[in-house]
């Protein structure tokens, strides 16, 4: 009888063509523990129920099972709330649905019909700045109204030439009078110093909490303060930020005491990120997606020990919000050049990784995208057909994905991306500590391998990858002489003898 070492191993045994051992509970993904790996959706690309050509609530009510058997634990949707923009993120209404995409009593069945399959559901909170069409700016227009102070505008001495923080024109006119817009016109900044603003949003936070959000995933986190790129290091910034973000957390936490704020703070290194712990559950771990991709292409470590070293160091053990692309980066397989081998080993960099896992709709199948944003928010591929029942028709595809990146092609193929991930996924359910570990990373000079070492109560493992197209050894000397077995292994050949580990071509191996 064959023993199991691993739902990849099962994979790589029907690879080469050899008899598969029968699942197990471990592996399986309606088990009773959990992923920690979240599913970030744009519902307008995702599934359309009543034939309009645009996602809808309902259809993603329709699919959970299908997030059900990736074995994801939550999903993060995109801007759900009334916009005059595809993409939401300048909102006229924060307590309604877009009506394109259904009605809160929709939004209330998705959420009972998740929390039965025991997946969480965060919404994007967007309150850095409204739309120009909110009604609290179309009333803040005039100056002697009480929403005029709810927004920043220009007064004497002002540099209307100057940038925003984020790169384009930060003021803009509006008559005699310029108000501030960090991002664009049409998006008019709120003034987060004025009392009844903060009063605002943190009932719009109750509000979502009441309906059964299980918590908010928080848009432009660091721009509350920061505007001008003379604030975008400067101390005395940060703690307004991390001041305005710790009030409202603890109001979500008097309302539901496990609500779950995950902030967007793009920033370079893990200790510009470490100081908003105080403040939120997680922040989203860009210097570690961009260090994934750059190993992943270059089949070498390039660095990344190293910050993971620092990241471990920055950030509480088991809270990072590691991912590899979102809604506003170029998607992983397009970053990787269409290499599905380098793919799968980004993939298991990152779901080997501690934290909580964000996964971007269509990575697990290899979607394809690039600039401009559109293009990376094109239609989920379910059917073989583009027109095939459900499938968003938002806009056109424009990556050249052919049938075989789609749900329906790779759903009951056990060599295809999205039964790796399913794997992986997998995997960080049979072994919690890839979850919740503490992450310690050892010294491996050889630049092909990325390892590192994760421990909880119930012990220690070792990660290592084999980043490269060539099979490479690890000596098992010194501190990590004590791994001698095999847990999880995703392709047949790896093998722990004399002291040695040996690795296959981009292999990926979980030692006890």
């Amino acid at each position: 009888m064959i023993r199991r070492i691993g739902s990849l191993f099962l994979l790589a045994l029907l690879v080469l063509g050899g008899s598969a051992p029968s699942a197990t509970a471990a592996s399986d993904p309606t088990a009773t523990t959990r992923s920690g790996v979240w599913y970030e959706i744009f519902v307008r690309a995702w599934y359309d129920t009543n034939g309009d050509g645009i996602g809808d609530l309902n259809g993603v009510t329709a699919r959970l099972d299908y997030l059900k058997s990736l074995g994801v634990d939550g999903i993060w949707l995109m801007p759900i709330n009334p916009s005059p923009s595809y993409h939401g993120y300048d909102i006229t209404d924060y307590e309604a649905i877009n009506p394109q995409y259904g009605t809160l009593a929709d939004f209330d069945r998705l959420l009972r019909e998740a929390h039965r399959r025991g997946i969480e559901v965060i919404l994007d909170l967007v309150v850095n700045h409204t739309s120009d069409r909110h009604p609290w700016f179309l009333a803040a227009r005039e100056p002697h109204d009480p929403h005029h102070a709810w927004y920043s505008w220009a007064t004497a001495g002002t540099d209307l030439h100057a940038a925003s923080a984020t790169g384009g024109q930060a003021w803009h006119a509006l008559g005699a009078q310029h108000y501030l817009g960090v991002f664009t016109g049409d998006m008019p900044d709120l003034d987060f110093d004025t009392p009844a603003v903060r009063t605002a949003i943190d009932d719009i936070g109750r509000f979502w909490l009441a309906r059964g959000v299980d918590g908010f995933r928080l848009d432009a986190a660091r721009h509350i303060y920061a505007d001008f790129p003379g604030q975008v290091d400067d101390p005395a910034i940060l703690q307004r930020n991390l001041a305005w973000w710790s009030s409202f957390r603890s109001a979500m936490t008097k309302m539901h005491p496990g609500a779950y704020l995950v902030g967007e703070v793009t920033r370079d290194d893990p200790g510009q990120l470490a100081p908003w712990y105080g403040s939120l559950d997680a922040v989203f771990d860009f210097p570690l997606a961009a260090q994934l991709i750059r190993s992943a292409t270059s089949e070498r470590n390039y660095g990344l020990g190293d910050l993971l070293a620092r990241t471990a160091a920055a950030i509480p053990a088991g809270r990072d919000a590691p991912f590899l692309s979102n809604h506003d980066q170029e998607r992983v397989m397009s970053q990787l050049g269409g290499d599905a081998r380098h793919m799968r080993v980004a993939a298991a960099m990152l779901l080997t990784l501690p934290g909580r896992t964000f996964l971007y709709y269509g990575e697990e199948l290899g979607m394809r995208g690039t600039k401009p944003d559109p293009d990376l928010r094109e239609p989920m591929r379910w059917h073989r057909d583009p027109h095939g029942t459900g499938e968003s028709r938002w806009k056109a595809f424009s990556a050249g994905d052919g049938p075989a990146v789609s749900v329906d092609a790779e759903q009951d193929d056990p060599h295809s991306l999205l039964a790796w991930y399913r794997a992986l996924i997998g995997w960080r359910r049979e072994l919690p500590v890839l979850r919740d570990g503490v992450l310690h990373v050892p010294t491996i000079t050889n630049p092909r391998l990325a390892a590192w070492e994760l421990s909880d109560a119930s012990g220690q493992v070792l990660v290592v990858h084999n980043l490269s197209r060539q099979p490479q050894t690890l000596t098992l000397g010194d501190a990590l002489r004590h791994y001698g077995r095999v847990r999880l292994a995703s392709l047949p050949g790896v093998r722990v003898a004399a002291g040695q580990l040996q690795l296959p071509a981009y292999a990926s191996v979980i030692l006890e």
